[in-house]
């Protein structure tokens, strides 16, 4: 038995305790172990003889580690072992968010081999769909999380201009390729364009999560600013490279974005500021509802396009989005590494912006696609982007995540 944990035998008159009143349920946080005081025993106990033996009067450091072997009453146990006896649905769909990648590839396997289990969300739910992906950002976001974030302004123009000049220039350079050296119809230019144009993608902010933590924030930063501008950026970006080619409504697209995407987060951030209890009562259930959600906006354009995707022209389209979204990502990075050459973090800012770069909203590209503009081609490339870009990301989350372990373990 650990000997802080030993009872002292020795028997005393009784004295008050030090420490607070309601010892039998009292926590003590220090570090990162919590510990408590069990119920089977508490810390002052009678004895025959009116006499108290003291058992626990004394804190226990953080580094201390209790023995396997110890057992008994007056021993300390992990608040945590405690609450894990029991069965946590909160915690579990809490955790939903960490099953995503194996999710993505899953619904591009189904959708691929059984494109029925996919068909019926039809393209009329694509948008209420990215609504409620952008409701649900609105919900977790507070501006208190991003002070930090805001105060790196250089980082966040960077990410900014890699999203809106350096991924529309790809966007424009792949389009005309598709056109002019495969001889592909305009239409198919005009969506790899579209989807160099849209802001960016959730899911970047995810993959930053899961490969650098600490510049979650920073990265949700760049995606809200590239989302809230898109109602202009966006139209504007796609009558400058498609316009010509295509016609672009660029009111009716400034009016759908709005409804979209900002007046979803807008009431998420107000359900968080003036609801909080019922913002709280919900919160457990997004992630598994967005991984949900997620899942068909990913399988549906594929699986609603298979028959364009398989098509004599499909693979090279494939290959034409792969370049882009590849060159996306790696622009970023050297961007990044070229301004932030001398910065401490300058290896993590790098991941961050390549996400922010390589992958954007290619689903909100397709819910415009399928809204503005008459011919169905248009909306094949942000089908393909949609799940290349998840696929690639999240490939980048497990290579540098491995890497990072390594050096770690240097």
């Amino acid at each position: 038995m650990h000997p802080n944990a030993v009872a002292l035998r020795r028997v005393i008159p009784a004295q008050p305790c030090r420490h607070p009143t309601h010892l039998p349920s009292l926590l003590r946080r220090e570090g990162s172990r919590s510990l408590a005081f069990p119920r089977t025993a508490s810390p002052l106990s009678p004895i025959n003889g009116g006499g108290i033996v003291a058992r626990r009067c004394f804190s226990v450091k953080a580094s201390d580690s209790l023995e396997s072997g110890d057992s008994g009453g007056d021993a300390f146990m992990p608040v945590q072992e405690v609450k894990g006896r029991g069965f946590d649905v909160l915690k579990i769909l809490k955790g939903a968010n960490s099953v995503l990648p194996l999710v993505v590839i899953l619904s591009t396997a189904l959708a691929l081999v059984y494109p029925p289990s996919f068909t019926w969300f039809t393209t009329r739910y694509y948008a209420p769909a990215l609504g409620f992906l952008m409701f649900a950002v609105g919900v977790n976001s507070s501006p208190k999380d991003f002070v930090e974030a805001i105060k790196r302004p250089r980082a966040i123009t960077v990410g900014y201009i890699g999203q809106y000049a350096i991924k529309p220039l790809l966007g424009y350079i792949f389009g005309t390729i598709s056109v002019s050296v495969f001889h592909f119809p305009t239409s198919l230019g005009a969506g790899i364009m579209l989807v160099s144009c849209v802001s960016g993608a959730q899911l970047s902010n995810y993959a930053t999560f899961l490969t650098d933590p600490p510049m979650a924030p920073l990265s949700i930063v760049m995606t809200a600013l590239s989302t809230a501008t898109a109602v202009f950026v966006t139209p504007t970006l796609s009558l400058l490279l498609i316009g010509k080619r295509l016609p672009v409504d660029v009111k009716g697209m400034m009016a759908s974005i709005m409804q979209i995407v900002i007046a979803p987060i807008f009431a998420g951030l107000l359900l968080n500021r003036f609801l909080p209890r019922v913002c709280a009562a919900i919160q457990p259930f997004l992630p598994p509802l967005s991984v949900f959600v997620t899942a068909l906006c990913v399988g549906s354009p594929l699986a609603i396009n298979i028959g364009s995707i398989i098509s004599p022209f499909g693979v090279a389209i494939v290959l034409l989005i792969f370049g882009f979204h590849a060159t996306s990502f790696i622009a970023g990075y050297i961007l990044t590494g070229f301004f932030f050459n001398e910065a401490t973090d300058v290896k993590a800012l790098q991941r961050t912006i390549s996400f922010e770069t390589g992958m954007q909203s290619s689903l909100l590209a397709l819910a415009l696609a399928n809204k503005f503009f008459q011919d169905p081609l248009v909306g094949v490339p942000p089908a393909i982007s949609v799940v290349l870009m998840s696929l690639m990301g999240f490939s980048l989350v497990m290579v540098w995540s491995k890497k990072k372990q390594q050096l770690l373990e240097i």
